[in-house]
């Protein structure tokens, strides 16, 4: 199966239950979903899948009740649970050993076991710096939790099912204020939250919504992001993830399969300077020496400098290795004793030539692609050639060639 890439908008922020109701809204399928959670010995909970409305949007709700519990909450402290009020933890402590060893014995498909090995290690290492212990030695319930074994290992099977090879990430919306945990109260986003944004270079926005909105487990799903979304892009597939609280804005996350549109794109250098005592004639010959020695392209621009003193900017575009050459020809041939650069990025129209038989003789063609379409430029030099061949003013003699070249094709 060709690899897919997965786009996580996370507007409302992002938890592991709604990474895996997202990715079950996307196509996953629940009988897979089960087989595999059956493979890991774990028992004490009930995963119930179902479907919500969320601010009017139909959305898949996912949902792992653990027997003592009878509520699971990703909401405020992660995988802790409100009694009358206050935040209690009954869940087994575990290690990352603890569960590398479970995930490593469970007979778990190639992909499945490598992300949910990554997510889990990026949650160990995040709270370990947050412990300051190595993360092999911390023993936290935050990633012991079953709920978390359950959410991580969902979302890592959903993904190798739904074919998924890349993910990316809008900014994580964050809210704010503090939450009740097992070390106390702690301030929005919770440390393991900011040390895997730290780590990772997720980019966090805090709104005003008062509570906890991006879990470590959901900043741990963030983290497998390889950038932002791609400036275009077709969408295959949308699914939305519930999650538990209710807020003025939709609470869900979405999720699309899309398909990057490639542009092609080159990168290329910015040469300028502006000279003030040089001769026309010495600039003139200065851009065919820039033309010859490889520039993409030359141009002069009127300025003033300083004392109102008129000058032109001279500005050579090239390739990033022919910067050197670049600047060798421009302190040889002019009087400029400083060059600026910049990288500058070009988007180019996929194109080839190719030389047209017309009535009037060969000529060189540009062919360039445009949404499909074929579009043809008519080189100057070819066509400067017939127009002095047959005594035709060069703009006649380019309308008749490319009527010809037109029609040809």
């Amino acid at each position: 199966m060709q690899g897919k890439t997965l786009y996580l908008e996370c507007y409302s922020g992002i938890s592991g239950d709604m990474t895996a109701a997202a990715l079950l809204d996307l196509g996953a399928t629940e009988e897979n979903l089960r087989k595999t959670l059956e493979k890991l010995p774990l028992d004490g909970y009930e995963l119930r899948i179902g479907r919500v409305q969320k601010s009017g949007l139909d959305a898949c709700d996912f949902d792992v009740i653990l027997e003592e519990d009878h509520v699971h909450s990703h909401e405020a402290c992660p995988h802790a649970h409100q009694e009358h009020g206050a935040y209690t933890h009954t869940h087994e402590h575990r290690t990352w050993k603890d569960i590398a060893q479970m995930l490593e014995g469970a007979d778990l498909k190639p992909r499945v076991l490598e992300l949910s090995r990554q997510m889990f290690r990026i949650v160990a290492e995040a709270e370990g710096k947050v412990h300051g212990r190595p993360a092999d030695e911390v023993h936290f319930h935050e990633v012991g939790a079953v709920d978390s074994i359950v959410d991580i290992v969902s979302a890592a099977a959903c993904m190798e099912e739904l074919g998924i090879n890349k993910v990316v990430v809008s900014d994580i919306w964050e809210g704010q204020g503090h939450v009740h945990c097992q070390h106390g109260i702690l301030p929005v986003p919770v440390p393991a939250v900011l040390q895997i944004a730290a780590g990772h270079g997720l980019t966090i926005k805090q709104t005003e919504q008062q509570g906890e909105m991006v879990t470590p487990t959901g900043a741990a799903v963030a983290a497998l992001s390889e950038g932002k979304k791609p400036d275009r892009f077709t969408i295959e597939k949308i699914g939305l993830g519930a999650g538990k609280r209710e807020y003025p804005r939709a609470n869900v996350l979405r999720a699309m399969l899309i398909n990057e549109i490639q542009e092609p794109e080159e990168s290329l250098w910015m040469l300028e300077s502006n000279i003030d005592d040089c001769s026309g004639e010495a600039l003139g010959y200065a851009m065919e020496c820039l033309l010859e020695a490889g520039a993409r392209d030359v141009f002069f621009t009127p300025v003033y400098m300083k004392k109102n003193r008129p000058a032109c900017q001279l500005s050579v575009l090239c390739d990033e290795e022919q910067v050197g050459e670049m600047n060798a020809v421009l302190f040889r041939e002019t009087t400029t004793i400083g060059v600026r650069r910049h990288p500058v990025k070009r988007d180019v129209l996929e194109r080839r030539g190719e030389e047209i038989l017309t009535d009037y003789g060969p000529v060189k063609v540009k062919v360039c692609l445009l949404d499909g379409k074929e579009l043809y430029y008519p080189e100057y030099e070819s066509v400067k050639k017939l127009a002095r061949d047959h005594g035709t003013a060069y703009k006649e003699m380019y309308r008749l060639v490319t009527e010809q070249v037109c029609d040809k094709k």
